[in-house]
Order: C-alpha cells, then structure tokens, then sequence
C-alpha cells in the first residue's frame, strides 16, 4: 500500500531536504501543488485532508492554521515548526527519548518534531537523568555553534549575500529564552530550564551541542566512565545515534562543526578529566539532518509502518 505524503512548505530548506529523502521510494507518494497554488487555502486544504501524512515546514502561525484546516480524523501530522513542541495532544517525534518512546509515536496521528539544539540536548542529558545520575534540580548549561542554514531563507541569503558572511561567530539568545528552551526543559526530566548558550557558525550546515558537567560536585561524584555507561545503554544497538568509546574520545584532541557530514546521524562523545571530576558532552548532528530533515524522515516512516532508517543518509 502507498502512503500518500504532503510536504506542507516543502520549497523551504526543511522541505527540499525531506523531499529529496523521499524521492524514488516506490511505497510513497509525494502530493504537489503548483506553484500557484501553494498558498490557495483550497488547494492546500485538498491537499493535507488527501494526505496520510502531512508535513509541516511552516512559521509557527501557518503550522497552527495547516491543522486547522485538516477535517478528517485519520491524517497523521508531523509538525517541523516550534509551535507544537510542548502542546497537549503532540507527541515528542524524537523517537530515541526513553524506553517505550518509539512505541507511543507509533501510535500517535500528530507528532512535533524537535528542535535541532534540542536533539543534541536531550540525546546527551535525559539518559543521564533517567540513570539518576544527574539530579532533576542540577542547574545545566548547554551551549555550541550551528551552521547558518538553521536559521531558514532569511539567514542564508545574510549570509551568502553580495556583501559576504557578516561574521565568523554570532551568539544569540542573550535574553535567555529561547523558543527552544520549552522542549528541552520538559523532556530532560530537568526541574528547571538549562542555561542555553547558542550560537550560530559562518558554515551552511553542521552543528555541535555541549553541556559541561562539574561531575566531582554532583551527588555520588559519577565518573566518566559513569556517564559513558549510560549513554552507550540508552543507545545500544542504535543504527543513528552512535557513543564514541571513551577512549577514543580522549584520543581526539578536537571535534568539528562538520563531524558527522551531511547525514542523519547523531554522534556522541564524553570528554573530560577524571582527576579534576569534569565532563564536556559533545554530540555532532547535521542542523538539517537528524535536527530536521532526517527526523522528519524518520517519523514519517515510524507512522506508516515502514522501516525506521528507510530514505535516511546513514
């Protein structure tokens, strides 16, 4: 049977990646709206209520008015905008969050896809509050650099413009309340928001998400090879996201913005000092891999039944 797919947004930088993860896979069917029609109410409406699943890559508002529109009650939705992230009703479409996870997307007809800081975050910090190894009440940073594709059509063409790259490095969110910071807090099984530093690279793609631990203060003063333990369980067995052995994570000296290339993976490490009791936990993902693309993809596939990595670049 041939699911039928609706990229809502799909001349977007999300929905040109999804589409292009999509194409020559005989068990789906892609729906197109002429360029004229792709911001005709009707036609758009035809389009999701035709769809078994739909695809948002829309400003938040346009996501929200996207599902609205939708009248039936079997088409799936996965949401690539923020504005479902931590609504009732959405499931969390990052199906490697905790045991049973995966299980419940499958059963769910609306799942928001998450952020691409949050992908690194939680990957790296909800087994550790899982294990009991770091306190709900832990105050956590989490900070890195992303390429300037995340930040849609708007920055790339500030970036690639005439007038060249405007810098090597930006930070943003000074204001400390980032629109990301919801989800990361809710699904970390964190008590209070992490300290989120963000910053964005002078590359298109690529990104490297850390969160500093001070292990030798924390209740049981856990060790490296504690943590190490406990990301590699959570993860055993995975095809997408991977925990470099501790050895040679201490053996690499230095981490790219571009270490896991234009994939899907996810890539974990845990370096540190064990006689000064810190860790730095770095994971590499592609902004537009498995922090959106590729987790669309993924989704997809867990909804309709088909093989989880299928279309995926591994």
């Amino acid at each position: 049977m041939t699911t039928q797919v609706f990229i809502d947004g799909g001349v977007g930088t999300t929905g040109i990646e999804i589409a292009d993860r999509l194409a020559g896979r005989p068990e789906l069917s892609l729906i197109r709206l002429d360029e004229k029609d792709r911001k005709d109410a009707r036609a758009r409406r035809d389009a999701l209520n035709a769809a078994d699943v739909v695809i948002l890559c829309l400003p938040d508002d346009a996501a929200r008015e996207a599902v609205a529109l939708i009248d039936n009650d079997r088409t799936c939705v996965i949401d690539a905008s923020t504005a479902h992230r931590v609504a009732d009703g959405w499931t969390y479409g990052f199906p490697e969050l905790e045991p049973g996870h995966r299980e419940k997307l499958a059963a769910s007809r609306f799942v928001a896809n998450p952020g691409c800081w949050p992908t690194g975050f939680l990957a790296l910090v909800r087994p550790l509050t899982l294990a009991g190894l770091l306190p709900a009440d832990w105050p956590v940073t989490v900070s890195g650099a992303s390429g300037y594709s995340g930040g849609g059509k708007a920055m790339i063409a500030e970036y690639e413009g005439a007038n060249g790259a405007p810098t090597a490095l930006r930070a943003y969110g000074l204001g400390l309340a980032h629109k990301h910071v919801p989800e990361m807090t809710r699904y970390s099984g964190l008590a209070h928001a992490p300290l989120f530093a963000p910053a964005v690279a002078n590359a298109y793609r690529g990104m490297l998400v850390e969160v500093p631990l001070q292990l030798r203060a924390m209740p049981g003063s856990p060790t490296l090879a504690d943590v190490h333990a406990a990301l590699a369980s959570a993860y055993a067995g995975s095809p997408i996201v991977s925990v470099a052995a501790l050895a040679d994570s201490d053996a690499m000296g230095k981490i790219d913005l571009e270490q896991v290339g234009a994939t899907d993976r996810l890539q974990l490490f845990v370096f540190g000092n064990a006689a000064a009791g810190q860790a730095r936990l770095v994971a590499a993902l592609d902004n537009l891999g498995k922090g959106a693309a590729g987790a669309a993809v993924q989704n997809l596939n867990i909804l309709a039944g088909l093989p989880e990595t299928a279309g995926l670049r591994l």
